[in-house]
């Protein structure tokens, strides 16, 4: 079965990575999988989008517009920014932490991501919205947001891979040091309860 998936936030919020264990997790099972950044400003907090395909078939990376089973955002703005590309009936995960766009610093406008959330709630039957702040604090680290948001993908059976497939990556791409804290992201929506 194919799976279009896209990851979205701004730069530092560990998008790249978690591409890149949802890519290593799905070659290590032998599905075929594609997978493409776009990072732009990514250091100076600009927008980053991860797409990944993975399954028979596929002739490019790039998922199209109306196409993606999944996207798991890190920022309820740049979530907003992508939901042309999700599918009908796609599943979307977002983080509920809105960091302020250069813009809207620049020209003192008000954001904290409340208005995207509303506006997802309203329009996305399939949501799932993580507190992440106090999820990050439970944890011990804010640095560790994308295992959360995998973790959630996970728990609601929307990647196709399971914790495990996700863990062996971890093992295979971060040092040793950094495992357990970011197994204890992985598990917490699982652990919580949390209704996909």
């Amino acid at each position: 079965m194919n799976k279009n998936i896209i990851l979205c936030g701004v730069g530092g919020q560990g998008t790249v990575l978690a591409s890149k264990l949802i890519a290593a997790a799905a070659m290590k099972k032998d599905i075929p999988v594609m997978s493409a950044e776009t990072i732009g400003m990514a250091q100076r907090g600009g927008s980053v989008f991860s797409h990944i395909r993975m399954g028979e078939g596929l002739y490019s990376p790039m998922i199209a517009k109306g196409t993606a089973d999944i996207i798991i955002g890190f920022e309820p703005g740049e979530t907003v920014r992508m939901l042309p590309y999700l599918k009908e009936g796609g599943q979307v995960i977002v983080s509920s932490r809105a960091i302020m766009p250069v813009t809207a610093t620049l020209s003192d406008t008000p954001y904290n991501g409340r208005k995207m959330i509303d506006f997802l709630k309203k329009r996305i039957p399939k949501l799932l919205v993580v507190d992440s702040g106090p999820a990050c604090k439970e944890i011990g680290s804010p640095k560790v947001l994308n295992l959360l948001l995998l973790g959630a993908a996970i728990h609601c059976q929307a990647l196709g891979l399971g914790e495990e497939d996700i863990k062996e990556a971890i093992r295979g791409r971060l040092h040793e040091k950094f495992h357990e804290l970011n197994f204890r992201a992985l598990a917490y929506v699982r652990e919580h309860s949390l209704h996909c």
